[in-house]
């Protein structure tokens, strides 16, 4: 199953094929003080692909905080979060954010609320290794494309 998702104003843009195709799509409501302000609920396909296209990567801010171990990479223009990247052992992996999902039923989707507080650095680190989608590859727009 191939899912698109984006920003408000599109300046990030995603495509995650999801294989094999999903009965149902977790999502993950984490209750961090950063996903809670910002309606991050994510989900990820170990098996999957992602492709993050960056139209004008100048308005797109990487936030980090906690661990420092994730990007959380925000959109300067419209101010959401689609996607949440992570690099381990020089392998990037990465997390979407449902609520940017374009066109998914959302009787797919199962939402729960995901608390990981108190996760070592090790423990995260290995946990998004085992469940997050690791095919990621990013795309930024060159300077004439941005238009």
């Amino acid at each position: 199953m191939l899912i698109h998702g984006q920003c408000h104003c599109a300046n990030i843009s995603f495509t995650l094929d999801w294989t094999p195709e999903p009965s149902e799509i977790p999502a993950r409501a984490c209750t961090c003080s950063f996903c809670t302000k910002h309606g991050g609920v994510w989900t990820s396909c170990p098996t999957g692909s992602l492709r993050v296209r960056v139209r004008e990567p100048s308005l797109v801010s990487k936030y980090a905080f906690g661990t420092k171990t994730a990007d959380f990479h925000v959109c300067a223009k419209c101010g959401i979060t689609p996607v949440v990247t992570c690099r381990i052992e020089g392998r990037l992996y990465a997390v979407v954010n449902v609520n940017t999902f374009e066109g998914v039923d959302p009787l797919l989707l199962r939402r729960a609320s995901a608390t990981l507080d108190g996760e070592t650095e090790e423990v995260r680190l290995a946990r998004r290794k085992r469940n997050w989608i690791a095919d990621v590859a990013t795309e930024e727009a060159a300077p004439s494309d941005a238009r």
